[in-house]
């Protein structure tokens, strides 16, 4: 009874370590040292003195893998003119995601049965870092299948690779994918600025240069390729998906996932609509654009929820109905938006959960491991 008390306290602490909302103060200050594979503390989330030399990785790249052969996104179409915007579906789908090969910066302590590696890729000329696991044992004739995994909002300045989503990426990784979670541009040594998570679309082009630098990596499927996104990174999840053909399912967890009219006047406990007032960014776009009700199309033009007819596989949602970050409405919503589009979706509440579905970790988790195994690696 010890032993199962112990590990259960462990789960609870390990969910703990994903994303947050909570005051930066409360977040770790450091990360632990990246390195060798000796070193028990870079797969902990405990923190060292930011006055030690340990605090940071400072040493040479080890090694990159060069692909043999391009490994082009998939990007689907734009539908037509009127690319004026950078938010705008259709101006991501018209540019490129070229990605790069990835280097491995540092090897890490290994999961139970995978290696682990903090790497980066180029991403709008930026070197992105990223966490990386790859299963041991035989590889796959058409090598191992990939789940691209998106972190949700942690204050880029306290935001650190080799913490939070610890136990995450271990349930996925250990279930035989490589995982890949891009830190996206600004957070923690990861090049470039930390921008507005809705009104620009930065991260986005982060993660589909990981798509395609992933696709290159020697040891990846690249026709095998999911996608997770919690929070902000369930934001992120959906706009790939309807931007690139590469990702083959999606499962969004307590998802910033309503169109953007909804967003920004229904963040709020219960989903209910307000006005946004001056001096708001959407206050602005409102008055250059118009409002939803008198230029409609615009609004369409950069939610990606107008766009799930071409959604490039079936998505499942997670929420639980005590989120105090995002509305749990927001899943509802989009889970009834998928029907109308004809998509396949599974949709699953947890009665009394917060955002990081802490309760329903390990139920949660299974549904997602399953619905990975059903529709990316099988």
């Amino acid at each position: 009874m010890k032993t199962n008390f112990y590990g259960f306290a462990l789960l609870i602490l390990l969910v703990m370590k994903g994303c947050q909302s909570t005051d930066p103060s409360s977040l770790p200050n450091r990360p632990a040292a990246f390195g060798s594979s000796s070193s028990s503390s870079s797969v902990s989330s405990s923190v060292s003195s930011p006055n030690t030399a340990s605090n940071s990785y400072s040493g040479s790249p080890l090694f990159s893998f060069a692909s043999s052969s391009s490994q082009s996104l998939q990007l689907v179409p734009p539908a037509g003119p009127g690319n004026e915007h950078p938010l705008q579906i259709d101006a991501k789908r018209a540019r490129e995601y070229p990605g790069s090969d990835i280097t491995i910066e540092a090897t890490l302590d290994p999961g139970v049965n995978y290696s682990r590696y903090y790497v980066s890729y180029l991403s709008d000329g930026l070197k992105i870092y990223a966490m990386m696991t790859v299963p041991t044992g035989p590889k796959p004739p058409t090598g191992w299948p990939v789940i691209v995994f998106n972190h949700g909002y942690i204050p880029p300045d306290v935001y650190r690779t080799t913490e939070r989503y610890v136990n995450y990426l271990d349930q996925i990784a250990r279930s035989g994918y490589i995982v890949f979670k891009s830190d996206y541009r600004g957070h923690d040594r990861s090049e470039g600025t930390a921008g507005a998570s809705y009104s620009q679309d930065n991260y986005t082009i982060d993660v589909l240069n990981a798509v395609a630098s992933i696709k290159r990596y020697p040891d990846a499927d690249p026709n095998r390729i999911g996608m997770w996104g919690h929070s902000m990174g369930g934001f992120v999840t959906l706009r790939s998906m309807v931007i690139s053909r590469d990702i083959k399912a999606g499962v969004i967890w307590s998802g910033v996932v309503a169109p953007y009219p909804d967003l920004f006047t229904r963040w709020n406990p219960g989903a209910v609509e307000t006005t946004p007032g001056p001096g708001s960014w959407i206050y602005s776009m409102e008055q250059s654009f118009g409002t939803p009700e008198t230029n409609p199309q615009f609004w369409q033009s950069i939610s990606a929820n107008s766009y799930l007819k071409d959604l490039s596989g079936p998505i499942q949602i997670h929420t639980g109905t005590a989120d105090h970050d995002v509305p749990w409405q927001f899943s509802q919503m989009f889970y009834e938006e998928m029907q109308a589009a004809s998509q396949v979706a599974e949709f699953y509440t947890y009665d009394g959960d917060n955002h990081n579905i802490s309760n329903n970790f390990s139920l949660a988790m299974q549904r997602t491991v399953e619905f990975f195994d059903k529709y990316v690696k099988n």
